[in-house]
């Protein structure tokens, strides 16, 4: 598995993107939520869902680690 360096705003931005998602799955799922929380779950899930190709780009995007880089 290659290592990959992020810098702490890249690496929120994977962090947020995967929270959004996964708290809008959880909204989704619950089964005695209101209308407006599950109407939220499902923003949340579709934010979460459209950044994921943004962040997957940053992360296999950034630089190899300099081990990684000296080793090969």
């Amino acid at each position: 598995m290659a290592k990959h360096t992020l810098s702490t705003p890249q690496l929120m931005f994977v962090v947020a993107t995967r929270a959004m998602l996964g708290a809008g799955i959880g909204l989704l799922a619950g089964t005695r939520l209101m209308n407006r929380a599950k109407r939220a779950g499902l923003t949340l899930a579709l934010i979460g869902a459209a950044t994921t190709i943004p962040a997957a780009r940053i992360a296999l995007s950034s630089k190899r680690t300099l081990w990684d880089r000296l080793t090969s």
